[in-house]
């Protein structure tokens, strides 16, 4: 790595990742640099660091002609932009695993969550409403249906934990898993209608954009829950809040918006709901396995050596 390599990190993501980026690589902060500006590094910069948030789209790709590697900081390839990517000869990797029981876990929190209503009953304790009245029952977890949309690495890992709770487990997925002993649906739809909980776990294409509908929350029904650990724009949004508002659907762990970080103010005034900023996979340990992949993935591509998670 003799010549100068720039490495454009998008988001901030941790102090921990561009201390590391900035020991073997000339570190660019998209966040700091004005548009005007980027291009005078455009002929150094050739990597590119993103994540779930801000990757790589066709303008960016186009403003940078010595890109030769995107590195994603995420599981999720939605904000890349692949096509261009492969018509480039732009190298891709993705943080596969990393996220796996960070995602999974926060999937069960989420759910017992809203079935107990956590929030709301912290709520009840801190503002002294406990001392006038007992609080609402709430719902049972264990023993519940749970239908999973994405049956991939964090839809196994969710049923797995689900399991352990003594919950029936159903899945969708693009085609039937032949391992797998759990029931399938080829539509959403009929998952939805033969479940209790509905959690998505799938990647966001144009395929599964909007893949819950109002038809979906309909078949989940009043007494059905939606938890969301994968993308916002997987949930058509106006429909799920005012089925939540109008008693449609029992309730929703969400840890994506459609428009995060905008949040609809209908949905923010909900008890039914519980949000989580979009960081099921934020914790220290799983944030720093992730920066070290996507570190050796670079390390890896400039070195002439073969890539550890490739995708393109």
């Amino acid at each position: 790595m003799d010549e100068i390599v720039g490495v454009l990190l998008m988001r901030p993501l941790s102090n921990y990742i561009q201390q590391e980026l900035a020991k073997r690589f000339t570190l660019f902060k998209y966040w700091e640099i004005p548009s005007e500006s980027l291009k005078l590094h455009s002929d150094v910069i050739r990597a590119v660091v993103g994540n779930g948030v801000l990757g790589a789209d066709s303008a960016l790709i186009d403003s940078l002609p010595r890109l030769e590697i995107v590195s994603s900081h995420s599981s999720g390839l939605d904000k890349i932009d692949l096509v261009k990517c492969k018509e480039r000869g732009i190298r891709v990797t993705s943080a596969p695993d990393g996220p796996t029981d960070d995602v999974a876990d926060t999937a069960i929190l989420l759910t017992i969550a809203t079935l107990r209503r956590i929030c709301v009953a912290d709520r009840f304790v801190r503002n002294g409403i406990w001392k006038e009245k007992d609080f609402n029952l709430t719902a049972k977890f264990s023993g519940k249906s749970v239908g999973i949309v994405g049956l991939g690495r964090i839809g196994s890992a969710i049923a797995k934990r689900a399991e352990a709770f003594g919950c029936s487990i159903s899945y969708h997925s693009r085609s039937q898993k032949s391992e797998s002993t759990y029931t399938y649906y080829s539509r959403v739809i009929d998952l939805a209608s033969n479940c209790q909980i509905l959690v998505v776990a799938c990647a966001l294409t144009d395929e599964t954009h909007h893949i819950i509908n109002r038809e979906v929350i309909d078949a989940l029904g009043p007494n059905g829950v939606v938890i969301n650990i994968a993308r916002g724009s997987h949930i058509d949004e106006p429909e799920l809040v005012s089925a939540l508002a109008e008693g449609r659907l029992g309730g929703a762990g969400l840890d994506g918006l459609e428009h995060e970080p905008e949040v609809p103010t209908q949905l923010a005034s909900l008890d039914n709901v519980v949000l989580s900023p979009h960081t099921a996979a934020g914790t220290v340990e799983t944030r720093k396995e992730m920066a070290d992949l996507v570190i050796a993935n670079l390390e890896a591509y400039f070195s002439n050596k073969p890539l550890l998670t490739p995708v393109l």
